[in-house]
C-alpha cells in the first residue's frame, strides 16, 4: 500500500473549512495535492501554498459549471491521482422546510449538493488510479433512517440525494476495482456547520482522512463517519 507521502491526490472544494483542513492534513505528510477554489479571490488555500510550493496546486473550478469541469478534466489529462475527494457543497438557513423554502433555493442546493459532485466522479473519475479511490464528502444527515427530528429538512434531503445517486453510480460500476465512499465528517465548527457544532475540525479532518486512507483496497460503495463506522441509509 503506497504510504501518504506518496500519494497524489485530487480535492475539489479545498478553499476554506473542511476542505481546508483535508488539504493541509495530506500536505503534511508529503503528498502531493490538486486542490480547487471557485472563483479568483485570494483564499486560504492560496496562503497554504506558501508554505508547499512544491507540492500543492490550486485550480479553479466551479462544480455547478459543467464546461469547467471538462476544461479541469483537459488540464489534468495524462495525470493518475490515488484519491478523488469532492468536498464542496452549501448549506440553507436550517429552519427551511419544503414549505417555505423557495424553488429557486431548492435547486441551488440539489444542483450543488447531489448533482454536480456525481457529475464531476463521473468526468474526473478516470484520472484516478485502478486502486484508488473516489470520495465524495456526504453527511450524517443524508442518512434517512437516522432522520428522527427533522432539522435541516432541505440540507438532509440534498445529501439523502446525493446518496442515492452514489449508490446507483457503484451499482452501474459494479465491476469498478476502485474504492467508492460516501463520507460524513460529523457536525464540525465550520462557516457551515455553525458555531454550536460538538466537533471541531482538528477533532474531524485527521480521524477522516485516516478513514479515507484505511479504505484503500475494499471493492465497493461505503457510507462511513470520520471514525470509519457505517452510518445507516
Amino acid at each position: 500500500m503506497r504510504t501518504r507521502s506518496q500519494q497524489s491526490v485530487l480535492l475539489i472544494g479545498a478553499s476554506r473549512g473542511l476542505g481546508l483542513a483535508i488539504a493541509k492534513e495530506y500536505l503534511t505528510s508529503g503528498a502531493h495535492v490538486v486542490a480547487s477554489v471557485r472563483g479568483s479571490d485570494h483564499s486560504a488555500l492560496h496562503d497554504l501554498r506558501d508554505s508547499y510550493v512544491d507540492l500543492l496546486e490550486i485550480e479553479d473550478v466551479d462544480i455547478t459549471n459543467v464546461a469547467q469541469i471538462d476544461s479541469l478534466h483537459h488540464r489534468l489529462a495524462g495525470r493518475t491521482f490515488d484519491l478523488l475527494f469532492v468536498i464542496a457543497g452549501v448549506a440553507n438557513a436550517p429552519k427551511e422546510t419544503s414549505a417555505t423554502v423557495s424553488t429557486e433555493e431548492f435547486v441551488r442546493l440539489m444542483v450543488t449538493n447531489a448533482l454536480s459532485p456525481l457529475r464531476v466522479i463521473e468526468r474526473l473519475g478516470d484520472l484516478v488510479d485502478a486502486q484508488g479511490t473516489i470520495a465524495i464528502m456526504s453527511s450524517g444527515q443524508g442518512s434517512v433512517a437516522n432522520n428522527e427530528n427533522g432539522s435541516f429538512e432541505i440540507y438532509r434531503a440534498s445529501k439523502s440525494a446525493l446518496n442515492q445517486l452514489m449508490r446507483s453510480y457503484a451499482a452501474r460500476h459494479r465491476d469498478d476495482s476502485r474504492t467508492l465512499l460516501l463520507m460524513a465528517p460529523g457536525w464540525v465548527k465550520t462557516e457551515l456547520g455553525g458555531p454550536n457544532a460538538p466537533l471541531t475540525i482538528e477533532e474531524s479532518v485527521p480521524s477522516l482522512v485516516t478513514t479515507i486512507d484505511a479504505q484503500r483496497g475494499r471493492v465497493g460503495l461505503q457510507y462511513l463517519d470520520y471514525l470509519g463506522r457505517t452510518v445507516p441509509w
